[in-house]
């Protein structure tokens, strides 16, 4: 390239003539603060016209922009004296490419370079073209961290909306499959996918997921949590009303039922819903497995559910008012135990379930190398000189660590949270007032659950309304061929009522 079509880069020094392309280029190079990645070459094609190709060098491949877009137009401007009346067909015509598209606003020049595009600005026009050139350095496809695969497909999402969107669509062929695309951040501009099954899912659901995004105003979306909080429909609920997922085959799963999910840009976290309380119960695995392992694999996670809520509960409970409940041999060791403990039955559970809560928050911020044995060692060398120390009884160690044991039993993280922030619910409200403040709290807990809703979806559904059809795939997982086939709205439609 001549050194009088070839221009200086960075610091915004443009060396151009002047003109309604210069006049942009100028705006833009002022709109992005004179950056040092911000880059203009200006190629001549002959003295009345000439083409400004500016972008921002650290988000590009510029040897796209070299190949792809600067090339042509140097090995073909000989030829174009006939053409240069119309410099933007031209252009088109020259570069021919699937992501082209022409411009006339300057507002969307200036997102198109912040997204990692390249434009083409004729100098003596106010259309210009824009050519997606960003790079494509992501982290490549991977087994997901959070959710570990015992049987089934081994793939989890990426930071990169188009891989995801490409991982469902490889599962689902079906045209059918609608992705709306939306942006959301004044600041950020974080892309966001709508996407369901339009022959499937319900009108009314999808109308409310879309009218729930478009009415986020917020400058930035980092990650899916930020989306969650905006459209969940309460926020005085420890449940999830989404389920977040990093695997593939579980969204397809959920798409094929009726449910909708919600895609972030820049991050691996799929939301879908709307959701029910018992499908926090329920894991990709069961549908890989024979109905027999699933129910019981089922049965398990809702055993353990209950554990991690009311072990702890119970037993301040029992030891604190209504030690009449418990055998006379089992009585007498536990008050041998407790004799030199300094404690009510309510400090000692508390002290030890939130030191394991330490010890669980510090392993999972720690280096993953040493995370797990500290989190480990710490909690058995804590325990062990608790009980020599008479701080605590050794049975209330054995309490806690089946609470936190049964609590790692959930398949969703969220859902974990949640019991843990009941589990403290139920412990204070045995210490204060023993079963009885213990009923109260599970009173009240029915009560909260069959109130929420998700995207108008009735949380206790099957069980509160009753919806008979559903119990096939609730408490238990019915072999397939005894599953009635009903069309999907119509269950989402009966999930509404």
């Amino acid at each position: 390239m001549d050194n009088d079509k070839a221009t200086t880069r960075g610091e915004g020094s443009i060396l151009v003539r002047k003109g309604t392309g210069k006049l942009i280029v100028d705006q833009i190079a002022e709109r992005l603060g004179q950056s040092p990645d911000f880059i203009c070459q200006q190629l001549e094609i002959n003295a009345e016209f000439g083409v400004y190709c500016i972008y921002i060098s650290s988000i590009v491949t510029t040897n796209q922009v070299d190949e792809m877009l600067l090339r042509p137009i140097v090995e073909d401007y000989q030829l174009a004296e006939a053409s240069l009346k119309n410099p933007i067909d031209w252009l088109i015509k020259i570069i021919p490419r699937a992501q082209q598209k022409k411009l006339s606003g300057f507002a969307e020049g200036i997102n198109d370079l912040l997204e990692g595009h390249c434009l083409l600005i004729p100098t003596s026009g106010e259309i210009y073209l824009s050519y997606d050139v960003s790079k494509g350095e992501y982290r490549n496809i991977a087994e997901p961290d959070t959710e570990a695969s015992i049987r089934g497909p081994r793939e989890g999402f990426v930071e990169a909306i188009t891989w995801n969107s490409a991982l469902i669509r490889k599962r689902l062929k079906d045209e059918h499959l609608v992705f709306e695309s939306l942006v959301i951040g004044s600041k950020t501009r974080t892309r966001v996918y709508l996407t369901y099954l339009n022959n499937v899912a319900s009108v009314q659901v999808v109308d409310e997921f879309r009218r729930r995004l478009l009415s986020i105003q917020t400058d930035s979306i980092l990650e899916s949590a930020y989306i969650e909080e905006w459209i969940q429909d309460t926020t005085l609920s420890p449940f999830p009303q989404l389920i977040s997922t990093e695997r593939p085959d579980s969204i397809v799963a959920k798409l094929l039922e009726g449910q909708i999910a919600v895609m972030t840009d820049g991050t691996p976290m799929v939301l879908v819903g709307p959701i029910t309380f018992f499908q926090l119960f329920s894991s990709p695995e069961d549908y890989y497995q024979r109905a027999d392992i699933a129910t019981l694999s089922r049965w398990l996670r809702m055993f353990a559910f209950l554990l991690s809520i009311f072990t702890p509960a119970l037993y301040i409970a029992v030891v604190s008012y209504h030690q009449e409940l418990l055998p006379t041999n089992l009585l007498i060791s536990l008050a041998a135990q407790r004799e030199e403990v300094p404690f009510p039955a309510f400090i000692e559970a508390f002290i030890m379930t939130v030191t394991f809560e330490i010890l669980r928050e510090a392993g999972l911020r720690m280096p993953r190398i040493a995370g797990q044995s500290i989190s480990i060692v710490g909690a058995l060398v804590l325990g062990q000189a608790a009980v020599e120390a008479g701080l605590v009884s050794a049975a209330m160690v054995i309490v806690v660590s089946l609470t936190a044991i049964s609590n790692f039993v959930s398949p969703n993280y969220s859902f974990g949270i949640a019991q843990r922030i009941i589990q403290f619910s139920f412990m204070l409200l045995s210490g204060l007032m023993g079963l009885f403040g213990l009923m109260c709290g599970v009173f009240f807990l029915l009560i909260h659950l069959v109130s929420i809703r998700s995207f108008g979806v009735k949380y206790f559904t099957p069980f509160a309304p009753v919806v008979l059809a559903d119990w096939k795939d609730t408490m238990v997982r019915v072999p397939r061929n005894m599953m009635k086939r009903l069309p999907r709205e119509s269950l989402a439609k009966r999930k509404r009522r």
